[in-house]
Parts: structure tokens; C-alpha cells; sequence
């Protein structure tokens, strides 16, 4: 699969065949690329750690180095946080001695020192607490099985207590194409240069935490192919580029949405206030008649179309003919937000789905095995692992049969892009401040707004509406914490999201 804006994800054992033709032996490519890596490393770690409070001024870190290049990374990256933060510590654990360093790994450790010789020191003991621990012990060409003493510090280090976050150099100690007994237990990884398969591998869900692409440039546009890949920040960029003067609302798409009912009646306004901020030119809403009015004084902007309601306070089939009059207009139609699940609204669903001619965005209650199959307009499907369990055929995620052009965006700690069997591209934006009602309903309008934009691209929007989605729950968690927040104030950080995304 090429994905718009991505990198390869390669197993271990290409990674170290792509690297040994990258560098062919030259040592000071290899150092340029190490202190590439240890730089972004730090800035990533810094930027990170904003969700609980920012790195402190006098704060300790912790380097577990091992002998090779990861060690050398994470040693570098201590420096660069070193001369950030000047009043911090940093102790160093040599898991197989100091003079077990490779040259590479030993120069990155005498820039350490020499940094701020007073302030960095060798330890052979974890202490009390630390604010930031760096896991350098093994790379991506680790091999089981490893020692006693390796998996005795491994395992009280992922259970000492007083450790506020533990990242992982490029992939965490112990995964591999080959994982060991025991694995680093990451809050984040920084995959530096090559998104490695094991961090993508659900089974290593708990070890990996979050992931972080580094792009150090080992890659051109399209230069590797590969079944699966990263997203990258950059599939936003054309949508920062200025607009045509002479542009008006239509030009950049008519989005319709259909959904809601009496019982669930916020989630189709998060969708419409999300699309509205999409940059989707037009939104006609159509909802049960009950909401309608509170919602066009809530959400001016768009046009709310008020449908006729079951006795239970859904859609009811008679209402169809206000979306047939009108679908001629649509460049796509999100349906499914709060919809529920009555009888006669899945029908009323199932007729829209066969019979609409542009692209269609499914989403929660519209996710159902009949309706997702039916007709033959390109879609996008939007679930959740619970939904896609639904939905799934035979159990293959790639292999999942549905009628027309599909795209899957399976939402989850990296959320999974497919499209009609062709592989799968992860976005690695966002975090557990999506873990809230609300936030699906906010992808939903976005990636809508953006299939009305681009209706003959679906992949591409619901590449573009991930990454965003995942880069504004980012900044609002820097911003905010990710406790304290509500769903809908990630509408406030689309536009910083947008712009850095440029940067």
C-alpha cells in the first residue's frame, strides 16, 4: 500500500538490510544519522511530556544503555535535555559496562560527560524516583534469549513506582521479530529513522505505549513500498496552501449528515460542529425535527433539516423523501452518529446506503453487517474495535469483503487504515485523552467534511482526517492534561494542529 504522506513500516530484519545499503559502512554517516536521533529524540521527549506538566527544571533522568547504536541515541538525547535543562541530572546504567560500548555508543557518552561532567555520573543502582527513564538497552536486531541480570533490571524498572515516563529508543527493549520474556514498558517509543513491525504488533500493545515516527530522512516520496506504513504529519500540508481567490462556499464540497435521535441527540451536533470546522464549504443536517431548532441556534452555520420521528424518538422512513430531494447537492453524507439502533431507522439506513450514488462515511449505529455491504458507493467505515468485531468477515481485517471501493479506519491506539485489501497505513496521533464520549463523533464531521472535499479520494481523507483528529488531541493534552478536559474543546486545537502540521 502507498498511502498519501507515509513511511514504510519495515521487520527488523529489512530495517537492517535497508540501513546496511543507507550507510555502507560509512561511520560518519552513521554518527551524523545518531546525533539526528538523539536530538529528536529529546525534542520529542520534551514535547511529550507537556501532558503531565512539562519536563521539571531540575529534573532526573535515567539512560539504560546497552552497547550499540540505541544506547549512542539515547545517550545523545540525554545530552540534548541535558543543555535544555541545564539544573537536570542524568545517571547512566552501563547494563553490560562501560567498556561494553561500541566506539559510536562510547563518543556519545563522552559528549555526555563532557556536556556537564558535574551533573551526569554512572550509576549501578536505580534510585528513589526518577522523572524520565531512557530505555538504549537493545535494538532492533535484539535476539532472545538475554540473561538473568538484564531480565532482573528490566523487570524493576517497569515496576518501580517512581518513574513519571519511560520512553523506548526506536523500539523497547525485548520486542523484536523474535521477542524475549520480558520487555522495557514504554509510556512512548521513538522510532527513530525506521518504523520497525514489532511497535506496530498488537501483542506488544503494553510494552510499546505510544508511538512516535522520528523521520530522520532515510526515505524519499515512494521510495520503499511496503503492506504497511506510517502516517506523517505532512499528508496535511496541501490544506494549508492559500485557496483561489475567486473560490466560493461550493467549491469546497456540500457535506450532508444523518443522524441522531431523541435518545442520543449530542453526537450528531459534535459531528456537524466538527465538519463545520473541516473546511467543507457547505453541512445540511438532517436530525429528528424535535432537536433541529436548538441545534441551528447551537450550530448557525450549517442547515438543519428537522425529521419526521418514530414513536421512540428516531428517524422514521417517512422522512426519506426529504434526503432524496435533496441528495443530488451532496458531494458526500456521513451517516450513523447517535442514529441508534430501532428497526425502522436501520432500514430507513439501508435504503440511503443503496441507493446514494457519491461517497458515504459510516459511522457508530450505521455500522451494522447488512449496511455497511449494501450498494456500491465508495465509503469510509469509521469502527471501533468492538464495532469492527461487528462487522468483520471470517475475522481478516484485510481480507473483509464489502461492495464498491472501501476504506476501513479502525479507531484504537494506532488507528488502522485499509482500503479494500491493499494494506494498511497507521496514524500514531492521539492518545488516551480520546478515551471519552464524543471523541469518534468529532472524527466522524472531520473526515466527513474532508471526503467532501476530496470525493474521489476516500483513502486520502481518511488518511488527512485521522492524522488530524490525532495531532489536535495531542496539543490539547500538551495544552490541558488529559484528565481534565471536555471532548469538544479538541475543535479549539484544529487550527494549531493544522499549522503545525505545516511546520
Amino acid at each position: 500500500m502507498t498511502a498519501p504522506a507515509s513511511a514504510p513500516i519495515l521487520s527488523c530484519a529489512e530495517a537492517k538490510a535497508w540501513e546496511e545499503r543507507l550507510f555502507a559502512g560509512d561511520e560518519a554517516a552513521e554518527w551524523s544519522a545518531m546525533q539526528h536521533a538523539g536530538r529528536a529524540v529529546a525534542a520529542g521527549v520534551l514535547h511529550d511530556f507537556h501532558e503531565i506538566g512539562g519536563f521539571p527544571s531540575a529534573g532526573r533522568v535515567l539512560v539504560l544503555a546497552g552497547k550499540g547504536h540505541n544506547a549512542g541515541d539515547a545517550l545523545l538525547a540525554a545530552k540534548f535535555i541535558l543543555e535544555k535543562h541545564p539544573a537536570s541530572r542524568v545517571g547512566v546504567f552501563f547494563v553490560f559496562g562501560e567498556r561494553g560500548l561500541r566506539p559510536l555508543a562510547q563518543r556519545a557518552w563522552q559528549m555526555l560527560v563532557q556536556a556537564a561532567p558535574e551533573r551526569v555520573t554512572a550509576v549501578r543502582k536505580l534510585a528513589a524516583s526518577h522523572d524520565l527513564c531512557l530505555d538504549g538497552i537493545f535494538g532492533f536486531q535484539f535476539r532472545p534469549p538475554f540473561d538473568a541480570a538484564v531480565e532482573k533490571l528490566l523487570r524493576r524498572v517497569n515496576a518501580h513506582p517512581r518513574i513519571r515516563l519511560r520512553a523506548a529508543v526506536d523500539l523497547p527493549s525485548g520486542t523484536g521479530d523474535i521477542p524475549g520474556e520480558v520487555s522495557f514498558r514504554a509510556d512512548f517509543t521513538y522510532a527513530t529513522g525506521i518504523v520497525k513491525l514489532p511497535v506496530v504488533n498488537g501483542d506488544n500493545a503494553e510494552c510499546v505505549g505510544r508511538l512516535r515516527y522520528l523521520n530522520l530522512g532515510f526515505f524519499k516520496v515512494d521510495e520503499a513500498e511496503a503492506h504497511m506504513r506510517v502516517l506523517t504529519p505532512s499528508v496535511l500540508a496541501p490544506l494549508l496552501q492559500l485557496r483561489a481567490s475567486e473560490s466560493n462556499k461550493r467549491t469546497y464540497g456540500h457535506l450532508f449528515v444523518l443522524g441522531g435521535s431523541r435518545n442520543y441527540p449530542g453526537a450528531v451536533l459534535m459531528t456537524v460542529l466538527a465538519a463545520l470546522r473541516s473546511g467543507v464549504g457547505l453541512v445540511t443536517a438532517f436530525v429528528p425535527e424535535s432537536v433541529a431548532a436548538a441545534f441551528a441556534a447551537r450550530a448557525p452555520e450549517a442547515m438543519w433539516i428537522g425529521w419526521p420521528e418514530t414513536p421512540s424518538g428516531g428517524l422514521a422512513l417517512e422522512g426519506l423523501h426529504l434526503l432524496r430531494e435533496r441528495l443530488e447537492h451532496a458531494n458526500a453524507l456521513v451517516i450513523g452518529p447517535g442514529l441508534g439502533r430501532e428497526a425502522e431507522t436501520l432500514a430507513l439506513v439501508t435504503e440511503v446506503v443503496k441507493t446514494s450514488p457519491g461517497p458515504l462515511l459510516l459511522d457508530a449505529d450505521a455500522l451494522q453487517p447488512d449496511i455497511v455491504r449494501a450498494g456500491m458507493a465508495p465509503r469510509v467505515l469509521t469502527p471501533h474495535l468492538g464495532e469492527l468485531r461487528r462487522i468483520l468477515e471470517g475475522g481478516d481485517f484485510y481480507k473483509t469483503a464489502v461492495s464498491g471501493e472501501t476504506v476501513m479506519m479502525a479507531k484504537g491506539r494506532l488507528t488502522a487504515i485499509t482500503q479494500t485489501g491493499r494494506g494498511c497505513a497507521y496514524s500514531p496521533f492521539g492518545g488516551p485523552v480520546l478515551a471519552r464520549g464524543g471523541s469518534g463523533d468529532l472524527l466522524a464531521g472531520l473526515t466527513g467534511g474532508l471526503l467532501a472535499q476530496t470525493p474521489a479520494e476516500p483513502l486520502l481523507a481518511a488518511c488527512r482526517g485521522a492524522v488530524w483528529h490525532g495531532l489536535a488531541a495531542d496539543a490539547l493534552a500538551r495544552a490541558h492534561g488529559q484528565v481534565a478536559v471536555a471532548t469538544t474543546q479538541l475543535l479549539d486545537f484544529l487550527p494549531a494542529a493544522l499549522r503545525e502540521a505545516g511546520a
